[in-house]
């Protein structure tokens, strides 16, 4: 009985005992995984507070976001900014020119990126960090400073100096009419860092290179003819060279940022090499601690949705471009054909001239409109451009020309005369479009140029750069090309290789 007693006690001693080991156990296992989790939380939130962020666009006029095409979407536009800034050690020794340290940062490479409404193709449109714009009055809306616009036109990288960020921003949409919804802007260190962590990227040439000259300028680049795998400090050099390109301009420098990205996007298909943890854990560190963004774009989960539906386009549906310009002096201004690559990317047109614009189905309804005399119509006057200034009086003519024609209710807008590259009727909600396409077609307008838009609160005529004089509105003829001056590059092409300058050889 005893002995009995005492197995029974054993058993249930034992049972007690692996119940108190289970219970630790699983207790144990619950801390691990609970520390594991906060660790990834801690993590996460130490790598948000790595981003910088500023405002998207300090610009009093800002360009109406695309309307969405017939399945609801809308493209997505990126800027991106490449800064000089030597703020730190590291960037000064990087970017050499000791004498500019601490000195006003400017954006000496600026692209932009547009994702397709229907996410099926992306274009690039690099502008010169020597194009000739017209800066437009920056506030900053934290401390209230007010950058004035520039006397005339100067250099676009100065737009950084204006405010940061969001004075580029507002730089482009004032000259291209495109709506920006995101920047991204990194250092010197963060692509060395990045491109670093990447592994390398095959870029080409078609001689021996080393740029540098004989009073100290050039990048450093040194390279052999043929193909090499650049990382680090070395695709910064890359990214950076001017003198040992082709003609020694920004024009091939942005031609060799074109061929590196392609070749950066097509290494990462193919290799998958962020697929590492070690890899990807050190790019998540130095990429958030080298970049500052818009507040859209201020935590690792945007940045990493962003860039998983930028990594959907295929490489042979992505099309690298520069802007078209012309020469005067040293510096550039954008051409005719600048116009028509950016209303290409204003009406989310391929860029690689495969496919377009989704119209509206045949049969799909509109909405009914009022009578002429019933449509209240706002007109103002867009007729400015980078290079000149708004026509005198457009809003006053249009306007009197409609009330001529049964729009008893059309008005000028007395404000400021803005820059709106194409002459567009805009209304903001789906009633009233009928009312805008009537609009439109009593002035002869096309059917693209109705447009909805929440910046307006009613239906809104913008007399546009195409229209700057005479009452009759000549449509221009569509050309939906890419223009050939754009020197579009293909993101499948790995034949690209850089020319190198005879006097840069060695």
């Amino acid at each position: 009985m005893g002995a009995q007693t005492r197995g029974e006690y054993g058993k249930l001693g034992q049972n007690s005992v692996r119940r108190r080991v289970l219970t630790w156990s699983a207790a144990t296992l619950a801390a691990l995984l609970l520390g594991t989790a906060c660790a990834g939380w801690l993590y996460y939130r130490h790598l948000n507070a790595n981003i910088q962020q500023a405002d998207l666009n300090l610009g009093d006029d800002k360009a109406p976001a695309p309307t969405p095409n017939t399945a609801g979407q809308t493209p997505l536009n990126l800027l991106l900014i490449g800064s000089d800034a030597r703020d730190t050690k590291e960037n000064q020794k990087l970017g050499g020119a000791r004498e500019t340290f601490g000195g006003t940062p400017l954006a000496d490479v600026q692209m932009l990126v547009h994702l397709s409404a229907d996410r099926t193709n992306l274009s690039v449109v690099s502008m010169p960090r020597d194009t000739l714009v017209r800066i437009p009055k920056c506030t900053d809306p934290g401390s209230g400073k007010v950058h004035p616009a520039s006397e005339g036109r100067v250099m676009t990288n100065q737009s950084l100096g204006h405010g940061g960020p969001g004075c580029t921003v507002a730089t482009w949409e004032k000259l291209t009419g495109i709506h920006i919804d995101h920047f991204m802007m990194v250092d010197f260190s963060g692509v060395v860092s990045m491109a670093d962590a990447i592994g390398g990227v095959p870029v080409c040439v078609d001689a021996d290179i080393y740029s540098h000259t004989s009073s100290g300028h050039g990048s450093g680049l040194k390279l052999k003819k043929g193909t090499t795998s650049v990382k680090g400090e070395q695709a910064l050099q890359w990214l950076r060279t001017r003198y040992g390109f082709e003609d020694g301009s920004d024009l091939a420098r942005a031609k060799a940022q074109h061929m590196y990205l392609n070749s950066m996007v097509r290494e990462l298909r193919a290799k998958a090499t962020l697929r590492n943890p070690g890899k990807l854990r050190t790019l998540a560190e130095r990429a958030t601690g080298s970049l500052t963004v818009d507040p859209g774009l201020d935590t690792v989960k945007k940045l990493y949705d962003l860039a998983d539906e930028l990594r959907r386009v295929k490489p042979e549906r992505i099309t690298m471009t520069t802007m078209p310009n012309r020469y005067v002096g040293a510096r550039v201004e954008p051409t005719e054909e600048a116009r028509q690559l950016f209303r290409l990317v204003r009406e989310d047109i391929a860029l690689d001239g495969r496919g377009g614009k989704k119209q509206r189905p045949a049969g799909e309804s509109v909405p009914a409109s009022s009578a002429d005399g019933e449509i209240g119509v706002q007109v103002r006057n867009g007729s400015g451009t980078g290079t000149l200034s708004a026509a005198p009086g457009r809003a006053e003519a249009v306007a009197a020309l409609l009330v001529g024609r049964g729009f008893t209710q059309a008005v000028a807008d007395p404000s400021a005369p803005t820059a709106q590259p194409t002459t567009v009727v805009r209304y903001p909600s789906a009633d009233l479009e009928g009312d805008a396409q009537r609009v439109a077609k009593a002035l002869g307008l096309p059917p693209r140029s109705v447009q909805r838009s929440t910046d307006v609160s009613g239906v809104t005529l913008v007399v546009g750069a195409d229209w700057r004089q005479d009452t009759a509105y000549r449509a221009p003829r569509a050309d939906d090309r890419t223009p050939k001056s754009a020197e579009a590059l293909n993101g499948a092409d790995d034949a690209a290789c850089m020319q190198v300058d005879p006097a840069f050889t060695w």
